[in-house]
């Protein structure tokens, strides 16, 4: 056997025509930089301001190398300083509690009076107080718990929800709402609805509740006595088990989804319905309210007006790409639409928001309607006042809204010329501005603001996957107040660490461009030539691809010291992050839309750097990742060598509903009085016929998100194409792997691509994981 690992070894090199040089795994130093062992080298990254009550200064504590220090921080005189002398304060707890501390990691909350001269803490369970003005500590006398302050909870008291006068409690029996005045037994409680039933249900508890009490999903309008509830039919609708083996007993069936465990897929003729009621307490009428416009559509809350007049509420059709923001009158249930919107292919989720402001009487409008993401204000009749930001770039997260003067601070993509258009800026804009902003945070980097309680400053904290992370403090208009701190890496570097370098290459399209990361060994060579992995996600509600400093990159970094090129890229449609082209660009061909992108940005860097050896190409990810692997090794076999797909979604039609027919689209036909909705998505199995490398399954058999079925199928139809691969199932474990099944897991994808890449079939000899570093 070991001969003829030897002679696999030794042809595994005969690549190209070139003889290479026996290549070893390095599973050692790869050991060196799992995540697990990283921790006590990676320290404090960001700066997390703590204000003191009614004042514009804040306190915050930073580790380094050196140890963990705390600071205050006042933005008017434009100075930081020790909160306190650490040794000092160390020894002062030590003499208080008779107990020993490290200096160096102190660990405390410091609770501050309203005059801000003295703060608490609390320590071993000892409260202590400390006087800022003299360094003093004391210990304050723990408070005398009387009995008559002792609160009993009672826990069916907590079923009861009471109008904000207190003169009614509703409550839920029998998936129905009950009602009882404040003071009365429940023997005195009436009924108020009769509809309600299992999976169809008034009650926060869908299934199962008998004769017993539980919360109610009406909620109380704002001083008054009437309520509203929206509820969900689920009935008819199937479910989705898995079964759990792991540990003793029997194994079990267990409902990935909480509570009944109901779950819609994509094309689905039974999905989840929608139903908007208001209740008046006193009379006991409820009002059916007539929101019903679209087949199957989708129904969610946004915003009750402050003087509870109305409810904003918006409803989706089930094809994505319309909605309608309703205004409901509370009293008579009048529905009147105040905004029409039509986004094809389908809207995005991640960004899309409404916020209201100055007294109910305008509304701020998320849209992507000049194909990039904007915000535009209205009247809250539905009136269009203008665009509050324009241009071609993306408007993303609202950080701060000051309806006094009239400004907006949000955070956007893609403005800056020459900056990666995923980085995160700050910008202001005025609500009546026409669209125009200012940039706050002029950094080439990602940055993640935190305002101050007045508007008047922030804390900026920023960073790249090759930039240490950096905090100042500036002021509402971007103006640098301050540094306040950057991360200590001198750890990292003492052990040999190295920083990724980013890259940009071009999508198939030879148009687009494409962002990515790469690590490389920490010993690297340039005269050496390297296989090269591709980490993938395809999105395409997020792309995977790391934007702020890490000593890791989710394991990159370990794998790269294998003995690899390890990288990870953007591709279309992976994204909400730019303009909707990019976003949507999947949209139909849920399956391929990545797969191009990522060989022709392996072969620009092959062509762009000589120690990429094209010929060995290894491709792995996660969940959707997983399921882009296998689609990749088996569409592109003579490209793709090796390739690891854990928990993938390899059958999307039994993924969720929402991800399926939003994603890659539902058709809607119309069959005499019946519409139908009918979603086909192209899946793995349909590829497995092609494949020639080396494919390694993964899933636990308890995953709740990406049922393990996926998995099975795909093998399933490997098996029956006689096709040869590997797979493993990991007992108890659900779609992110935990403990030892985690690490098994990551030193399995190190071996797989060992083997198949670089011709070390060692592993193979190891009798225990970790005999490698021996």
């Amino acid at each position: 056997m070991r001969l003829y690992n030897l002679l696999v070894c030794s042809f595994c090199f005969l690549l190209s025509g070139t003889v290479f040089g026996q290549q070893k795994a390095n599973y050692k130093l790869a050991d060196k930089y799992l995540v697990s062992n990283m921790g006590g080298v990676v320290f404090s990254r960001e700066v997390k301001p703590n204000y003191l009550p009614d004042s514009e200064q804040f306190w915050y504590s930073y580790k380094t190398s050196r140890g963990n220090n705390y600071y205050i921080v006042n933005p008017k005189s434009k100075k930081q300083q020790l909160l306190f002398d650490s040794e000092d304060m160390a020894a002062r707890v030590s003499e208080i509690t008779n107990k020993t501390f490290n200096t160096r990691d102190l660990n405390i909350t410091p609770n501050f009076a309203e005059d801000s001269k003295s703060f608490s803490f609390m320590v071993q369970g000892v409260t202590i107080k400390y006087d800022r003005a003299t360094g003093q500590c004391s210990e304050l006398p723990r408070p005398e718990v009387k009995a008559t302050d002792r609160k009993v909870y009672n826990r069916l008291a907590l079923m009861y929800s009471y109008a904000p006068d207190s003169s009614y409690a509703v409550f839920s029996r029998g998936h129905n709402i009950w009602l009882r005045k404040g003071d009365e037994p429940d023997s005195l409680a009436r009924r108020i609805t009769d509809d309600g039933m299992e999976n169809f249900s008034y009650s926060d508890n869908e299934v199962g509740e008998g004769v017993d009490i539980f919360t109610t999903k009406a909620r109380w309008l704002k001083g008054t006595r009437r309520l509203f509830v929206i509820r969900e039919d689920n009935r008819g609708i199937g479910t989705l088990l898995v079964v759990s083996s792991a540990g003793g007993g029997r194994p079990r069936l267990v409902t990935p989804v909480s509570g009944s465990g109901k779950y819609t897929m994509p094309g689905d003729k039974k999905v989840t319905q929608y139903e908007l009621s208001l209740i008046d307490a006193e009379t006991g009428k409820v009002t059916k309210v007539a929101l019903e416009k679209w087949k199957d559509q989708k129904v969610k809350l946004l915003y009750v007006s402050k003087d509870s007049r109305y409810l904003y509420v918006q409803r989706t059709r089930r094809t994505c790409d319309e909605l309608d923001i309703c205004k409901v009158n509370t009293e008579t249930g009048e529905v009147t639409v105040v905004l029409n919107e039509v986004c094809k292919p389908y809207f995005s989720d991640r960004c899309q928001s409404i916020t209201f402001l100055n007294g109910d009487r305008e509304f701020i409008w998320w849209s992507e309607r000049t194909g990039w993401g904007h915000y535009y204000l209205y009247s809250a009749d539905g009136q269009y006042r203008g665009a509050i930001t324009s241009g071609n770039w993306m408007a993303e997260k609202i950080v701060r809204l000051d309806t006094n003067r009239r400004e907006l601070y949000v955070t956007g993509h893609g403005r800056e010329k020459g900056m990666n258009p995923y980085y995160a800026c700050l910008y202001k804009a005025v609500l009546d501005g026409n669209g125009r902003v200012e940039l706050l945070t002029p950094e080439d980097a990602n940055h993640n603001v935190v305002m101050s309680p007045s508007g008047n400053y922030f804390v900026d904290n920023y960073s790249r996957v090759d930039l240490a992370p950096r905090s100042v403090l500036r002021d509402k208009n971007g103006k640098l107040i301050c540094d306040l701190a950057e991360a200590d890496l001198s750890a990292l570097y003492a052990m040999g660490w190295k920083m990724p370098e980013r890259f940009t290459v071009k999508a198939a399209d030879g148009v687009t461009d494409l962002y990515g990361v790469m690590w490389k060994p920490f010993d690297f060579d340039s005269t050496r030539h390297y296989p090269i992995i591709s980490y993938v996600y395809p999105g395409p509600q997020q792309e995977a691809m790391d934007l702020n400093f890490t000593a890791t990159g989710n394991h990159n970094a370990a794998l790269a010291q294998v003995g690899f090129i390890v990288v990870n890229m953007g591709h279309r449609g992976g994204s909400p992050l730019r303009d909707k082209y990019y976003r949507t660009y999947g949209y139909g061909n849920l399956r391929d839309y990545a797969l191009a992108d990522d060989k022709h940005g392996l072969e620009q860097l092959a062509a762009r750097h000589s120690f990429i050896d094209i010929n060995r190409v290894g491709i792995f990810g996660h969940s959707g990742g997983g399921f882009m692997s296998a689609a990749a090794i088996c569409t592109y076999p003579e490209f793709y060598k090796a390739a690891v797909a854990s928990s993938g979604n390899h059958d999307n039609n039994m993924y969720n509903q929402a991800w399926g027919e939003t994603f890659h689209g539902v058709t809607q036909t119309v069959k005499g009085k019946d519409t139908v909705f009918t979603c086909k998505i192209p899946t793995n199995m349909e590829l497995v016929k092609n494949l020639k490398g080396h494919l390694l399954v993964v899933t636990g058999d308890e995953d709740d998100n990406v049922h393990p079925g996926h998995t099975l199928r795909l093998v399933d139809a490997l098996l029956k194409a006689g096709k040869n691969f590997d797979m493993y199932v990991l007992p108890g474990q659900k779609h992110l792997y935990r403990g030892a099944a985690d690490l098994f897991w990551r030193r399995k994808i190190w071996f797989h691509f060992a083997k198949h890449l670089l011709g070390d079939y060692s592993s193979e000899n190891f009798t225990e994981m970790d005999e490698y570093n021996q």
